[in-house]
């Protein structure tokens, strides 16, 4: 299927703009393009498991791309344009058409679990078919539920859950894990202090997140891990910038995640922002990229199965 206007859940990029897929390693050198455009913004890549699609939002549809597309060169901004090259294949959701930036794979790459506007999250079979909503209902009030992480077995999920706070139907954002399944929610924070993010270990011990939890000013996330009970919380970053959705690489020996700008609250689009990557227990922090970015960019698990590329989205405006 090619790339068609069917979505409705779209972001326009400002005039001027680009869109880019791209793929970076962890010991440097210029990024490879993979793909850009200019129609609407492209969010959120995911590598596959067997290492052939990045697959990512756009319009509200989920899509998927060769991950090796080919381009002229390192760095080069040929690459795959819109109208060039390569093009996104639409995979099919079973008529979800307004999925966002919250979207993961399971780990034998066959299933494809996605947050809808519907505020629930659905399963997919990656090859394309009928959607499964996995979510409960909940009551009285608003609930919306964002998924970040599978667990390595696939029998769990983690997600944040949202619901109304002191007057704001989005104020109160704490982790949950439901069964892939399907099952009831289990609570893991139960706090106003918003979090995000939650993402397994590959070894299935710890669930990495971020959290504003002991911030001093709105909006200072911080990168944390707790057991995936909830016990054994720990802070793994701090410093004066805001940092946001860490990433395990599948080998388990790195952590990258987003950084904004000090002051930020939350996580907004068109900033001037670094991917960082650390060691699982915070140790040894260095910055790898730095580009305008932000909401999209890097919101879900993007690394490659070999542990030393990952992919991620920069919106440029030269």
């Amino acid at each position: 299927m090619t790339l068609t206007a069917a979505g409705t859940n779209i972001r326009p990029l400002a005039p001027g703009q680009r869109a880019r897929l791209l793929v970076a390693d962890i010991d440097g050198g210029a990024p490879r393009l993979v793909y850009e455009t200019t129609d609407s913004a492209l969010e959120a890549p995911n590598w596959t498991p067997d290492g052939r699609w990045l697959v990512f939002n756009q319009d509200g549809l989920l899509l998927r791309i060769a991950a090796e597309a080919p381009d002229d060169g390192p760095g080069s901004a040929a690459g795959s344009r819109a109208g060039a090259g390569p093009r996104p294949e639409v995979i099919d959701t079973g008529g979800i058409t307004d999925a966002n930036n919250d979207h993961v794979l399971s780990p034998d790459g066959g299933t494809l679990y996605l947050s809808a506007g519907d505020g629930h999250i659905h399963a997919v079979p990656l090859a394309g078919g009928p959607a499964r909503r996995v979510t409960n209902e909940r009551r009285p009030g608003p609930f919306r539920h964002f998924l970040h992480g599978v667990s390595p077995d696939g029998r769990t999920l983690a997600y944040v859950g949202v619901e109304p706070y002191g007057g704001d139907e989005w104020g109160y954002r704490n982790i949950f894990t439901l069964p892939a399944g399907g099952g009831p929610d289990t609570r893991l924070t139960d706090s106003p202090a918003p979090a995000d993010g939650p993402e397994f270990s590959p070894d299935g011990e710890w669930i990495y997140f971020n959290s504003e939890h002991g911030a001093t000013a709105p909006g200072h996330a911080q990168i944390f891990r707790m057991r995936p009970d909830g016990s054994g919380l720990t802070r793994l970053t701090s410093d004066e910038r805001v940092n946001w959705f860490p990433h395990l690489s599948p080998d388990g020996r790195h952590v990258l995640y987003i950084s904004f700008p000090p002051g930020t609250e939350g996580h907004p689009a068109d900033r001037d922002v670094v991917l960082r990557l650390m060691d699982p227990d915070g140790a040894g922090r260095r910055d790898i990229l730095a580009f305008p970015g932000g909401q999209g960019s890097l919101n879900v698990n993007s690394w490659a199965p070999d542990s030393r590329r990952f992919a991620y989205v920069d919106y440029p405006t030269s």
